[in-house]
């Protein structure tokens, strides 16, 4: 169980891979990137606003967004840009369960909202992208879906860029998140540890498990990362995540 996953990831960060007890060792370093920065960027992989990173881009019919943490906006809230000269986009509300089956907490299948992307701040031609910052943009392919909670296992390969800062390491531990009501009053029925270190504005980063968008960064257990299932969290938002550059749409000017 996740609620065992600190032990788990302080036990065995060493021995799953040398990257981990570097950031252990070091202070968060955003290595040079060589790749270019589209315009508008992509910021899938990206800090998105405030303290939360942006997730995978999706479409809701004729719409596009971006996903991030259900914990880090709430409904209505508009992300600008970091200097508050242009608005991002406007956020939607976060996945929710109900009825939830435990008192005084609330229950969501993964810990999810998504970002309606302003006409303007839409990158066509690179919707199936995810800026991983100096680990290069990775593509989603045509026919790619979202793995659920079913289909990441310990051992596994991660990766996340949130704040755009690459990071690698691999899944040490899964179960669910039940806490006391004061302590954590989010209940979600799949949490997925991994081995690593995270901070303040990494919430909502896609994470990559063996290279396929999987899960959403949603918790730090003593600094390492914690994450929500991506597929679950998408279809209880009615989402379909892009596999193609424009996501099957035609480009607007905004």
């Amino acid at each position: 169980m996740v609620r065992r996953a600190v032990v788990a990831v302080m036990a065995t960060a060493a021995m799953l891979l040398v990257a981990a007890a570097f950031w252990l060792a070091q202070p968060f370093i955003a290595l040079p990137r060589t790749t270019p920065v589209h315009h508008p960027p992509v910021l899938a992989g990206q800090a998105l606003w405030a303290a939360c990173s942006g997730g995978v881009y999706a479409r809701r019919v004729e719409e596009i967004v971006l996903t991030s943490s259900g914990h880090c906006a709430t409904e209505g809230t508009v992300a600008t840009d970091p200097d508050g000269s242009g608005v991002r986009g406007v956020f939607g509300p976060p996945a929710r369960s109900a009825p939830c089956p435990h008192p005084d907490h609330t229950c969501a299948p993964s810990d999810i909202n998504a970002l309606t992307v302003a006409l303007d701040r839409i990158p066509w031609g690179h919707l199936n992208e995810i800026d991983m910052g100096a680990g290069g943009y990775r593509i989603i392919a045509a026919g790619t879906h979202a793995l659920s909670c079913a289909e990441v296992t310990v051992g596994d390969a991660v990766e996340m860029s949130g704040r755009g800062i690459h990071r690698s390491g691999r899944v040490v531990e899964k179960g669910d998140n039940l806490k006391p009501p004061d302590h954590d009053g989010a209940y979600f029925p799949c949490m997925i540890a991994a081995n690593i270190r995270v901070a303040t504005g990494d919430s909502g980063s896609v994470i990559l498990v063996d290279g396929i968008p999987a899960g959403v960064a949603s918790r730090s257990f003593l600094g390492y990362l914690g994450f929500t299932p991506l597929a679950e969290g998408l279809d209880a938002l009615g989402l379909t995540m892009c596999d193609t550059p424009n996501c099957g749409l035609e480009p607007t000017d905004g």
